[in-house]
């Protein structure tokens, strides 16, 4: 079945009237004697606005039953004292078992859509089974850790900082930088944040359950528009497919996947809503759900993830694009054929011909713009004004083996592999023909242009990050590859003259399938999860249960500070190369843990040079000295690891196009820097605290 719902346009004609269907009756006439003649546009817009409402309906019952099945299993998953699972394959085996169950459920909802029995029960379960799914996949691996996916480690230590910064309240700041803006958005921090002081937890121990359930959240959402653009029995399938992929390649940046899941439908969304070849000319109400609707999506993505807005609104653009080539070629084509007609008909102009496709785009845009404002006004009214130093950034100086080629999946030889490829045949085979098929295809084609492009600005020095749009291929790949196997079994199945078991064959081949990728999504997840059992935790655990790092010694270093400043966490300012003490601790940093993540108003270069600066100083009183003309706000306490007769700290730099793109040095500060009143030293396990006294 095609697409439909709003924004989109039917593959098949509808049905025609029946003995059982008796047509449609004029309408009566009014007291006066005349015939009222029906408002097309009222009665579209009367079941745009029903339709709407009925999604948003099912949307907010649907976002409950996947937050409380989340919350449930987590909480159950939480009671009880699970093996680590990088020691033991207890909870690697039981993680199989709700996994099979989950996917069970989805099965009965599927078998209930089809029968077209129980429609509300049929719904409740394929939510109930899809955020299952989410839950004991992420949940069970990591039921005997506080950490999510990759634990303190790497990229997940800045993302938890934000999340510890916008924890502790609610105003938009920068995770690392005092008085300066957000760089990065903070949606889904600002959001975790509000979940982390609902649930009375710090924000470095919300991360996990945060994470999972807004997946489990985000999956289900899909569904619910998946269930709006498709046949609702394929819309359960497709929908875990692209949740299965997504959790397996693209989970351990949870505020990106969410963005994944919701990003593969919205694009059939978009493509209804731009490329309207079934519309008459003179209709201007038909498809505004679906601007709307990717309108919002786009402005979500601003607010939760810049790369991703980039390239949904390059795939939203490129489709513009390609409806404007096919609306002219369809006019070039009517204006062939009334030349032929006697007298000629008239067609619309080249502009009028394109104008409504702009003003979708536009319009797209506003929506989009006007929600990215709200997390992106305040850097752009400091950066306007001049009240930072901007240092140009290095985000996107990044560039692994992976950003150097094209992804082409469907070459593999897995199931994955396998799997992909049947998609990019569906896509090819079907581009003529369904628009399901151009919607998803004109999205592979965006990633591969990114890809290409972002090879490309390597040679003016900086790149795309191409590589971080691989779990979103592989996302529209599987939808792709799941509407290629239900059509390619139908035709399989007419074929072969409709074998009575072929159906049912497929049917098992499909769930085995799915219950085989499935298991392995611990498996692709191997490191990441490992990384949360190895890793310290805030409360000084590791869960593992193998002697803690450093770490531990994190919680006395805190109440040294707030004992010794006499201040609150977010008002000290603190300099030290230990920025996972910041993750778990809401202190400002006075430099980033890299210049990758660093506010591009700080100035990073320059503050490490005064750091360094800092460090060649002869004496306390010069430091001291140093400290008072400071050109941002100073250090309010050190945090340093000893080194003989040195306190020491672990800086980096930018290397790019070097991979690694940092490199790691050590400023050594003499110890005799800080032998003065204006300093207190105190050492703690491996750290020395040095806070400066009023």
């Amino acid at each position: 079945m095609s697409a439909t719902g709003p924004g989109a346009t039917p593959e098949v004609p509808p049905a025609t009237p029946t003995a059982a269907t008796p047509p449609p009756q004029a309408p009566a006439p009014d007291a006066s004697g005349a015939t009222p003649v029906p408002d097309p546009g009222a009665r579209r817009g009367t079941v745009a606005t029903r339709l709407v409402g009925n999604a948003l309906g099912e949307a907010i019952l649907a976002l409950v039953v996947a937050g409380v099945v989340a919350g449930i299993g987590l909480f159950v998953f939480g009671r009880v004292q699970w093996p680590a699972f990088n020691s033991s394959n207890v909870t690697r085996a039981l993680t199989t078992v709700g996994q099979v169950a989950a996917i069970a459920v989805l099965v009965i909802a599927v078998a209930l859509i089809r029968a077209h029995r129980r429609p509300l029960l049929a719904k409740v379960l394929s939510w109930a089974g899809l955020s299952a799914f989410v839950t004991v996949t992420l949940g069970m691996p990591l039921a005997a850790t506080k950490l999510y996916l990759f634990g303190l480690s790497v990229d997940q230590e800045f993302r938890t900082q934000y999340l510890t910064r916008l924890t502790d309240g609610v105003a938009l700041r920068d995770m690392n930088y005092i008085d300066l803006p957000p760089f990065y958005p903070g949606g889904w921090f600002w959001v975790g944040g509000r979940f982390a002081n609902l649930a009375g937890l710090d924000g470095w121990a919300a991360f996990k359950p945060f994470a999972i359930i807004g997946l489990a959240v985000a999956a289900v959402l899909a569904l619910v528009l998946w269930s709006k653009l498709i046949r609702a029995d394929w819309a359960v399938p497709v929908a875990t497919a692209v949740t299965a992929m997504t959790l397996a390649y693209g989970s351990p940046e949870a505020y990106s996947a969410v963005l994944i899941l919701l990003f593969v439908p919205v694009l059939i969304l978009a493509w209804g809503a731009l490329y309207r070849p079934a519309e008459p000319a003179a209709a201007t109400a038909g498809g505004w759900g679906a601007v709307i609707g990717t309108g919002l999506f786009l402005g979500l993505a601003a607010t939760f993830y810049t790369l991703y807005l980039g390239a949904a609104a390059f795939a939203v653009t490129l489709m513009a694009l390609i409806a404007m080539g096919l609306a002219l070629r369809e006019r070039r084509a009517a204006l062939r054929a009334a030349r032929r007609l006697e007298p000629a008909t008239p067609v619309r102009g080249a502009w009028r011909t394109i104008t409504p496709i702009l003003v979708r785009l536009v319009t797209i845009a506003v929506i989009a713009g006007l929600l990215a404002l709200t997390v992106w006004l305040p850097i752009i009214i400091d950066t306007l004004s001049g009240k930072g130093v901007s240092s140009g950034g290095s985000a996107l100086h990044y560039l692994p083996e992976s950003g150097a080629e094209l992804p082409l999946p469907m070459f593999e030889l897995s199931l994955r592999g396998g799997f992909c490829l049947l998609g990019i045949v569906w896509l090819v085979l079907r581009a003529g023909s369904s628009r399901r098929a151009q919607g998803l295809g004109i999205g592979v084609v965006a990633v591969y242009l990114w890809c290409l492009l972002s090879m490309a600005a390597t040679a003016a020095g900086t790149t795309l990050l191409a590589f971080r749009l691989e779990p979103i291929l592989l996302a529209l790949l599987a939808a792709a590859g799941s509407f290629g196997f239900v059509e390619g079994v139908r035709a399989l199945y007419q074929v072969l003259n409709e074998p009575a078991r072929l159906r049912p064959a497929a049917a098992v081949v499909a769930v085995l399938a799915a219950v085989a990728f499935a298991q392995q999504i611990p498996h692709v997840l191997d490191v990441e999860i490992t990384t949360a059992y190895t890793d310290t935790d805030g409360d000084g655990v590791r869960a593992d249960k193998r002697p803690p790092s450093a770490v531990s010694h994190y919680a006395a270093v805190d109440a040294a500070l707030r004992e010794q400043t006499g201040r609150a966490r977010d008002e000290s300012v603190l300099l030290t190369a230990d920025t996972g003490f910041l993750a778990i601790y809401p202190y400002w940093g006075f430099q980033a843990l890299t210049s990758h993540y660093a506010n591009p108003l700080a100035d990073f270069p320059a503050r490490a040079a005064e750091i360094k600066r800092w460090s060649t100083l002869a004496s306390a009183p010069e430091l001291i000295a140093a400290l008072e003309v400071c050109p941002w706000r100073a250090p309010d306490a050190f945090l340093f690891r000893r080194a003989g007769d040195d306190y020491t700290l672990r800086l980096s730099e930018d290397v790019y196009p070097n991979d690694p793109n940092v490199k790691r040095y050590t400023v050594a500060f003499p110890r005799t820097l800080f032998a003065d009143p204006h300093f207190r030293v105190t050492d703690i396990g491996p750290f020395t605290l040095v806070v400066r006294q009023p």
